[in-house]
């Protein structure tokens, strides 16, 4: 099979889950590229920061034409981030491909236990200001190393430690994954890391795609129910990047 036909079924399927969950589906980008297009673990992770950039800003143009934005909250949150982000992207792009590789696969499967976890409904009520540039530091240092969006890291962080509900804290999220990922990607722009435009374009824009029938097919299957199912793949995926990478 052709890397163009891989790039297109690979982008519409992550888009799917990306549409269907509301966050969390950009972590499979990376394995994909690696394990499916055979891009290393520095070009993937790089290539994974356009892809959640692209789709993100897409996205959050929708649920802010809903009103499902919190603007103020959402730039002080990702401002905390930009500078872990560059410092996490430019260190990114000189460790050896086997840490990068078991760092993702354990990111990856704390996103699968989080998926699995009850969802908070009420938020606290209550900002907490240290935890909160602590929540958005640490989300812009994963975004930076790791290439992935961290939607399944901002949303707990907002509800919980913002005070958003669950609706406006993913519309949230799409904000501040936007700007770290932008900034990680400035990072890395001289870091000599090439990228395979002809690959990465035609995936990127089938994931935008694929996220619009993930929202539709979410209504049909239900969200819960669809979260389960990706947790399980993800974490699936997660033991066989860390078996990979430690043989």
């Amino acid at each position: 099979m052709s890397a163009l036909i891989l790039a297109l079924v690979a982008g519409a399927v992550i888009g799917l889950a990306l549409g269907g969950l509301g966050g969390g589906g950009s972590v499979l980008a990376v394995p994909a590229l690696i394990y499916l297009l055979h891009f290393t673990p520095a070009e993937a992770t790089t290539a994974g920061l356009v892809i959640v950039s692209l789709t993100s800003v897409t996205a959050l143009t929708g649920h802010a034409r809903d009103g499902n934005v919190a603007w103020p909250t959402g730039l002080l949150f990702a401002l905390a981030g930009i500078v872990p982000a560059v410092i996490a992207g430019a260190a990114a792009a000189r460790l050896p491909e086997s840490v990068l590789t078991v760092a993702f696969a354990v990111i990856a499967a704390l996103a699968a236990v989080r998926m699995l976890r009850p969802p908070r409904t009420e938020p606290s009520g209550r900002v907490r200001p240290g935890k909160a540039g602590a929540a958005g530091a640490g989300l812009g240092a994963v975004t930076g190393f790791l290439g992935v969006g961290g939607g399944f890291l901002a949303v707990p962080a907002l509800v919980g430690v913002l005070g958003l509900t669950m609706r406006r804290a993913v519309g949230t999220s799409l904000l501040v994954i936007t700007v770290n990922s932008l900034a990680a990607l400035a990072a890395r722009s001289g870091s000599g890391t090439h990228l395979h435009w002809a690959v990465v374009a035609p995936f990127t824009a089938a994931a935008i795609l694929g996220a619009w029938d993930g929202k539709r097919l979410s209504k049909r299957i239900g969200g819960r129910a669809l979260q389960s199912v990706f947790a399980y793949v993800l974490l699936a995926v997660a033991a066989f990047m860390l078996v990979d990478a430690l043989t």
